[in-house]
């Protein structure tokens, strides 16, 4: 019978090396054990029979260790790979709505292919390749998870891997299971720690994220990385604790860790949601002055920020640095530009409002943005604009529901004299469920009134019974004086009857004296 010995990982690898260079005929300087970084699944034990040949199971078995702890520096072993998988991950989608295929494909091509590359890489790989497919790619997690009984253990790349892909598909829960099942394999790292507080913070679980970092803060050989602060400072910061973020950030400074690019973003990006405007332009310069310089994602932001604030100048200012950017790509920014130029009194916002909206296509339209801008052009008298906007409005079958809009709509026809425009809106506002109020009766009244238009004055009360609204006090004004104006003496003592029989008051120089 074989004597079998089972030696320390580090007798094992000097052993290795001192056989290499033995029967080596050439025999060569290996670099220090330093370079590498030589790791093992728990469960393994270097055992080998010291019997057998050692040109059989040197250099293979040193080759296998050095392969499966390294990151694949040579970036055409690297591409091959990525090329391997990402034929298995075409095979996958192609049977994507038979699971029991699926599996065949992956207990076929994955098993050898991840066996081959037990590392993970390859399966943190595929799973990257699968990211658009949410579903597909848990499901593939899962079988990956039943085949580590079978002699190709999760390594703890894999388990930081789902942690972190079953947080994105808002499963909290396999989340948490995945950074348990990790720790019960002694695989417990900082990575898994930050892939499930990443989870957390991506489900909006604050509480938990917090717990968990307390957890992290007792372990005795894990500490908290830069990762795992940059999430706190972002959960506080959407929580508005503004204070509690400083202390992360100046934990990092205590710890000697570098804040890096991601960091100042989530500053930036928590004094926004507090509004504290001084203390975002604080975080800007002190990037700006270095080591770590503003990138795409701190402009897009300041830009957002800028806009809500209704800081134009500085709003102009970021736009120029990442125009290239912005346009034709970032739509939600381009209409936080548009508000802000709605909400401030520019002389040239609507030339600005216009180049702006030209660049977000038809498919990107929105009921909100839709009736600002038939607030705006109402607001400065632009009647060809405000229509082109009702008619889209229309068309979209987008209704607006609030008084203080109506009268901006009524308002501008009103100042524009435009009364036949104003009632061909009325009639249509009122098929489309738009908010009616008086303002739009009373305004046809008086433009009626003033083109001496008596039975068309007279029409707009049919209409206003027809929707059940009310004459008014200045319902019969309006009346009054229409009729004053056109010499009609009966109808202006029939109107002052009215208003005495409603108890309004009448005009001073109703009654000849």
């Amino acid at each position: 019978m074989k004597r079998v010995w089972k030696l320390s990982d580090a007798a094992q690898t000097e052993l290795l090396l001192q056989r290499l260079q033995r029967h080596s005929s050439k025999p060569k300087t290996l670099p220090p054990l330093s370079v590498f970084t030589l790791t093992k699944s728990p469960n393994h034990s270097f055992t080998r029979d010291l019997c057998a040949p050692a040109t059989h199971t040197v250099f293979p078995t040193l080759v296998r260790l050095l392969s499966e702890t390294l990151t694949y520096p040579d970036a055409r072993v690297r591409k091959d790979l990525t090329q391997t998988v990402s034929a298995l991950r075409d095979e996958l989608l192609a049977n994507v709505d038979d699971l029991d295929k699926v599996f065949r494909v992956l207990d076929e091509k994955g098993s050898c292919l991840f066996r081959r590359h037990s590392n993970g890489y390859a399966f943190v790989e595929l799973m990257k390749q699968l990211g658009s497919r949410p579903r597909l790619a848990l499901e593939v997690l899962n079988w990956r998870r039943r085949q580590a009984g079978y002699g190709t253990p999760m390594t703890k790349e894999e388990y930081t891997k789902g942690i972190k892909f079953a947080g994105r598909i808002n499963n909290v829960d396999l989340a948490a299971d995945l950074f348990a099942e990790a720790a019960n394999k002694h695989l417990k790292t900082i990575g898994t720690y930050n892939a499930l507080l990443g989870a957390y913070m991506y489900n909006g679980l604050s509480d938990k994220c917090q717990s968990l970092f307390r957890d992290l803060k007792k372990e005795a050989n894990i500490s908290p990385s830069i990762v795992t602060y940059n999430t706190l400072i972002s959960v506080f910061g959407r929580l508005l604790l503004v204070d509690h973020m400083e202390a992360a950030f100046q934990e990092i400074k205590d710890s000697n860790l570098s804040p890096n690019v991601f960091t100042y973003n989530y500053l930036i990006a928590g004094y926004m949601t507090a509004w504290m405007w001084g203390k975002v332009e604080e975080i800007y310069q002190m990037m700006k002055a270095g080591p770590v310089m503003p990138d795409t994602n701190t402009y897009l932001l300041l830009l957002r920020g800028y806009a809500h604030s209704g800081n134009l100048p500085r709003m102009e200012k970021i736009y120029e640095l990442v125009k290239h950017h912005v346009d034709g790509k970032e739509f939600p920014l381009i209409r936080a530009m548009i508000c802000a130029y709605s909400k401030c009194s520019v002389t040239d916002r609507i030339k600005k409002i216009e180049a702006l909206m030209r660049l977000i296509p038809e498919k990107e339209y929105r009921p909100w943005l839709n009736v600002l801008l038939i607030r705006v052009y109402a607001k400065e008298d632009c009647l060809e604009e405000m229509e082109k906007s009702i008619n889209d409005a229309f068309e979209h079958k987008t209704s607006v529901t609030t008084v203080r809009i109506m009268r901006c709509i009524v308002s501008s026809y009103f100042r524009c004299n435009a009364v036949d425009k104003l009632a061909n809106f009325v009639k249509r506002a009122e098929s489309a469920g738009w908010r009616l109020c008086r303002s739009l009766y009373h305004s046809k009244m008086v433009m009626y009134a003033s083109q001496r238009r008596v039975e068309e004055m007279e029409s707009v009360l049919k209409e206003m019974e027809n929707y059940k609204i009310d004459c008014s006090k200045k319902t019969f004004w309006i009346m009054y004086y229409a009729y004053a104006t056109c010499g009609q003496r009966r109808k202006v003592n029939q109107v002052l009857g009215l208003m005495c029989k409603n108890g309004y008051d009448v005009p001073v120089n109703a009654f000849p004296s």
